[in-house]
């Protein structure tokens, strides 16, 4: 495995590995420029998601994130462009007080049926600060050049 730049070593994370899960390596960093570690499946036999189908798969794994931290759980982009295979709920989020295993809902829009193996990279986890915020209610807002627009509006950027 390549060597991870310093930068991004100063964050600890303490994660549990659960009996279906001893033989199978920790999410980790396939560069040193990676932003998402690989996370493998934790399945005791191939699970086929048919066309359309979707499935809670298991990663074997339960963390305890610092406070302020988030892990988020992405797609891989080999598996959406080469079999049609997202996560629905991309990006997931695994909050700091979470402590059950984390699994990934995975969803095929692909045409034909895919296989999930044991051991199979899966999904991407992402670490990501989280702020909190206050509301502060008012009676109207500043208008901008946009204004309402949305779904569309700015157009396609096409002649």
């Amino acid at each position: 495995m390549p060597a991870l730049d310093s930068r991004n070593a100063g964050l600890t994370v303490r994660v549990q590995r659960l009996a279906h899960a001893q033989d199978l390596p920790l999410p980790s960093y396939a560069t040193a420029g990676a932003a998402g570690m690989d996370i493998v499946a934790a399945l005791d036999a191939p699970l086929t998601l048919p066309s359309g189908g979707r499935a809670l798969v298991p990663t074997g794994l339960r963390i305890a994130l610092p406070p302020g931290y988030e892990l988020q759980i992405r797609p891989r982009s080999g598996l959406a462009l080469k079999h049609g295979i997202i996560l629905p709920n991309s990006p997931g989020t695994i909050d700091e007080d979470y402590r059950g295993e984390v699994g990934v809902i995975m969803l095929n829009a692909g045409e034909q049926p895919f296989t999930v193996e044991r051991g199979m990279r899966i999904a991407q986890a992402v670490i990501a600060p989280v702020e909190r915020i206050s509301w502060t209610e008012c009676t109207e807002l500043d208008e901008t050049e946009r204004g309402s627009g949305g779904f569309g509006s700015t157009g396609t950027g096409l002649p």
